[in-house]
């Protein structure tokens, strides 16, 4: 009966905090109204996500928001100073391919996000496979180095909690 009701709890909770956080006021209406929402909008949803398989360890997503949030914060000072202080013709753009091993369209969704979130790079395409994805940063004399962090630092830790 609770599944038939929120068929993606986790999507209800974050859809919930996300309505109470742009609100920006804890009063009982605010919160009546986005846990109406949070039980809405999943079930409206529901029948285009037909092979979700959710998480496999939601414990570890903190974490990997903590990983992700200081690269952001990291990387908001790299391009600082690459903007400031760095010559145009010293800046090394580069297009990278990164085979993906992850298969599940929340998790890959999850690494683009992740990607350009941060500062310096952007995702750009997924092959119609969905097997690599396209990414272009900003400022990358070693493009090996931007692929070997994304498949280490976000990648594996994607597919740990999603697969």
């Amino acid at each position: 009966m609770i599944r038939r009701l929120l068929p993606h709890p986790w999507l209800s909770v974050t859809l919930v905090l996300v309505w109470m956080a742009l609100v920006n006021r804890w009063a009982v209406g605010s919160l009546v109204f986005a846990a109406i929402i949070g039980v809405v909008v999943p079930l409206i949803t529901a029948p285009y996500w037909p092979g979700a398989k959710g998480f496999r360890a939601p414990g570890r997503i903190p974490a990997y928001l903590a990983i992700v949030l200081w690269d952001i914060a990291k990387a908001n000072f790299a391009v600082a100073r690459i903007v400031l202080f760095m010559p145009r013709r010293a800046l090394q753009p580069a297009w990278i391919v990164v085979p993906l091993d992850l298969r599940q369209p929340e998790a890959i969704t999850a690494l683009a996000a992740t990607i350009t979130l941060t500062p310096g790079t952007v995702s750009c395409d997924l092959s119609e496979d969905g097997r690599a994805l396209l990414v272009h940063a900003m400022h990358a004399p070693d493009p090996d180095a931007v692929l070997d962090e994304i498949k280490t630092r976000y990648e594996a830790r994607l597919k740990e909690i999603f697969e």
